[in-house]
């Protein structure tokens, strides 16, 4: 029988692999300049964590997470986000008791959602993510979108915008919701079932909804604008000023809602704006989440965090034609001749890896021409040949293949010369 691959997955095979550590490698470096410092979180967790934090009305919720019991009959989800798991380590750990505030992390992992694969979408897929918790200040959100926008820079896109809106606080947020009901309910019969149950439970949602976004309803719905009361305007006010001193430029849509629950205040997207990068233009999300981590049991710990798919970002690299600058180069090819020559290579072998040069031998007794090929294949910078002539001269033929340039080393000093050609010491 011959397997496949489960829907809405990939395999991620080498010459590709080698992008996304480069992707979070940037991401990882941009962390810790930041000071943001990595927490890892299980794959799965107890449902009712998701249910509590993400939200009962959420799409993520109804209709695409991974859920299933274990063996003594608990409800367990493969995580479909990483806020909510990252606000119950925060708690279960009590990181609110460390002094030092925020408390600032960062995690990279696969996330599961059950929907419609499609272009840069799966089933698996991968997030990089921060949180900043501990703290309700409009700079640390300025913080959070700066970091975002650094990582992408830093990996070369230019066709990226901004779109930010405030969500309010949760006197404004309620304002809100009753003006929505109000406009939404003499017609919700003309809308989706979804939008039907979440009217008076979360009419916010209603705003999100793909499947109705063209009815005419949604263009004169009230906007959060409209509801913000003076405390929220000033944070959103405060925010946008430090985003302009920062020369970070913006897009203020009142109709971005985002698709969790737990969000307030800010909310915003950073989108791909390049040609043919597809219908869906979203990078990364995030916002404010004041509330959250008392959902999930602990104290009062305002936060605010994005999280930005990796393979997003790899299509968008590839809409605007950027190459990741990796290679798979070996730094040395040994080629022997003849079995005591071998055995000096597998030594030699080793000896250069302990000093961090890449290398390789060959491995299916080629001939020389073969393992020239070979040396080829692997984009090699220098084939030593050594057969049993060099062995018993105690010496080393070393080719340098970008100039063509051929020395006669000696085997006690062959690790030196190569450790200064390739890493300068």
């Amino acid at each position: 029988m011959a397997y496949k691959i489960p829907r809405g997955t990939q395999d991620i095979l080498p010459g590709d692999s080698e992008k996304w550590q480069w992707i979070e490698t940037i991401a990882k470096e941009t962390c810790k300049a930041y000071q943001y410092r990595e927490i890892r979180t299980p794959m799965f967790e107890h449902t009712d964590l998701f249910t509590r934090g993400v939200g009962e009305s959420t799409d993520i919720v109804q209709k695409e997470m991974y859920t299933f019991d274990d063996r003594k009959g608990r409800s367990l989800t493969l995580r479909p986000e990483g806020t909510a798991s990252v606000a119950r380590a925060f708690v279960e750990n009590k990181l609110y008791a460390n002094p030092v505030q925020p408390t600032k992390l960062y995690y990279i992992g696969p996330m599961f959602r059950y929907e419609r694969p499609q272009t840069g979408r799966y089933r698996q897929f991968y997030q990089f993510g921060i949180e900043a918790i501990g703290i309700n200040d409009p700079a640390i959100d300025a913080e959070v979108i700066s970091l975002a926008l650094s990582i992408y820079k830093k990996a070369g896109l230019k066709n990226i915008k901004l779109v930010i809106n405030s969500l309010g606080d949760k006197d404004s947020r309620a304002a809100h919701k009753e003006a929505l009901i109000r406009h939404f309910e003499p017609r919700i019969d003309e809308f989706c079932g979804d939008c039907q149950k979440r009217l008076h439970t979360n009419p916010l949602r209603i705003l999100d909804c793909k499947q109705d976004r063209d009815h005419e309803l949604m263009g004169t719905a009230p906007s959060i604008q409209d509801y913000l009361n003076e405390e929220s305007k000033e944070y959103f006010n405060k925010l946008l000023t430090y985003l302009s001193d920062l020369d970070i430029p913006y897009t203020v849509d009142p109709n971005l809602v985002r698709g969790l629950d737990y969000y307030n205040h800010t909310a915003f997207e950073i989108m791909s704006d390049a040609e043919g990068f597809g219908a869906i233009t979203t990078l990364a999300g995030g916002g404010r989440y004041n509330g959250l981590v008392e959902e999930v049991g602990g104290p009062e710990a305002p936060g605010i965090g994005f999280a930005m798919s990796i393979e997003r970002l790899l299509a968008a690299l590839d809409a605007e034609q950027i190459e990741p600058p990796v290679t798979n180069e070996t730094d040395c090819f040994i080629a022997a001749l003849g079995d005591k020559a071998r055995d000096a290579a597998v030594r030699l072998l080793a000896q250069l890896r302990a000093e961090g040069i890449s290398s390789e031998i060959d491995y299916e007794n080629k001939k020389l021409k073969g393992q020239f090929k070979a040396a080829e294949r692997r984009s090699a910078k220098f084939i030593a040949i050594l057969g049993e002539n060099e062995l018993n001269e105690q010496k080393i033929n070393v080719k340098d293949t970008e100039t063509g340039e051929q020395l006669e080393i000696k085997l006690d000093e062959f690790v030196r010369f190569m450790k200064a050609n390739i890493t300068g010491a």
